[in-house]
């Protein structure tokens, strides 16, 4: 274990060339992170977790029943033996044939068999209320923390000159707030890791999780070898955007839609030129080539170049479809869905009609027809 240990933490991978680790070693002078503070991290998460459960409960619930927003879950399916073994055995989504089949063998008419999977997939998806509250946590959150960084970030250097990240490294103090401001991001990543798995299930699951795996292992790494100057850059960046995501949705579940329409436009401004304007021309900039200038390569270098060029790649991808939806919005006239969510609007939920009977198509208030069983939702049905 002991060499393991050794290997893993080799001073010409971690650090500049004549530096080791115990020039970096705290003093009565000047402390310096290091890599034993991470564990703080994880009961910190297990703390936001905890304070997550109070605030969906005492706060963001009260708020929800105060805007009308609804408790009540999905349409109840009618129960049925045979349908329910093949949703949960073979297909929560039968194709043609096999809905011809079961239309024959129960003697319902397909569309019937349409709108009982339709609404026992719905039975499986969080009520509005649950939406609600947890968006408003993350907003909450979102926004305290993005406060927080730029209130920090305006006293420091660094943030009006980046060369500053790197004059002196790796010989820079850690400092309480900055200290405070990398372990309340880590204990957020961390908590939101663990939450992922039972939140609600969302098309981008991958993706987010990779996005989380990243963020934990870059704010770890960068503060390990100390890079954690041009780490709140990089953390102050991507938490600008974010509140206003989540506002949006808010605003959605509330049914302020043109409230949501606007704060989805300036979300998607701020997201893309924060991630790709900004991001790559200020931080990328700084990292690559005046870290270069200013203290040279090595191997820990590349390495955390290659994870922020990674950053970057999620960043095109959400971009990518943010505009998509915009391109949606413009040629119909509304978002029929994100293409990040698996929201379904309430008015998907038709009432159940007896077997046997062929039901009239439902249209929305809007004029909107159902498709396929599922109807348009309104201009801003945003979710992350």
């Amino acid at each position: 274990m002991a060499g393991i240990l050794a290997w893993f933490w080799n001073e010409r991978f971690w650090l500049p060339h004549n530096v080791t680790w115990a020039d970096l070693k705290n003093t009565e002078e000047a402390t310096f992170p290091q890599a034993e503070d991470l564990y703080l991290a994880l009961p910190l998460a297990f703390c936001v977790l905890m304070v997550r459960l109070v605030f969906e409960r005492f706060i963001a619930k009260p708020c929800a029943i105060a805007l009308n927003i609804q408790a009540s879950g999905p349409q109840i399916a009618k129960p049925n033996a045979i349908l329910e073994k093949v949703f949960t055995a073979i297909t929560k989504h039968p194709d043609e044939k096999r809905l011809e089949g079961l239309s024959k063998q129960l003697d319902w008419n397909v569309r019937s068999i349409q709108r009982w999977f339709r609404q026992r997939r719905n039975q499986e998806k969080p009520s509005t209320l649950t939406r609600f509250c947890e968006s408003m946590w993350k907003f909450s959150f979102s926004l305290y923390i993005f406060t927080y960084g730029v209130r920090f970030l305006k006293k420091t250097p660094w943030l009006w000159n980046t060369r500053n990240c790197w004059y002196n490294y790796p010989y820079q103090p850690l400092t309480p707030d900055l200290h405070y401001y990398y372990m309340v991001e880590l204990s957020l990543y961390w908590s939101l890791m663990f939450s992922q798995f039972t939140d609600i299930k969302r098309k981008d699951f991958g993706a987010m999780f990779l996005h989380h795996l990243l963020s934990i292992f870059l704010l770890s790494f960068s503060y390990v070898n100390n890079m954690a100057r041009v780490g709140t850059l990089i953390l102050c960046l991507h938490d600008s955007a974010d509140a206003l995501l989540e506002a949006a949705k808010m605003a959605n579940y509330a049914k302020f839609q043109k409230i949501c329409d606007l704060l989805f436009i300036v979300f998607g401004m701020v997201f893309i030129t924060t991630r790709l304007c900004i991001f790559p021309l200020w931080v990328l900039n700084t990292t690559l080539f005046e870290s270069w200038e200013i203290v040279g390569p090595y191997p820990s270098w590349w390495f955390f170049n290659l994870l922020l060029l990674l950053v970057q790649g999620l960043n095109c991808f959400w971009s990518y479809l943010i505009i998509k939806i915009a391109c949606k919005a413009i040629s119909r006239g509304k978002v029929s869905k994100d293409d990040r969510s698996d929201i379904e609007s309430s008015s998907d939920e038709e009432d159940a009609e007896p077997p046997g009977k062929t039901p009239h198509t439902t249209t929305t208030t809007n004029g909107t027809s159902g498709t396929n069983g599922y109807l348009l939702t309104g201009p801003c049905s945003v979710d992350e």
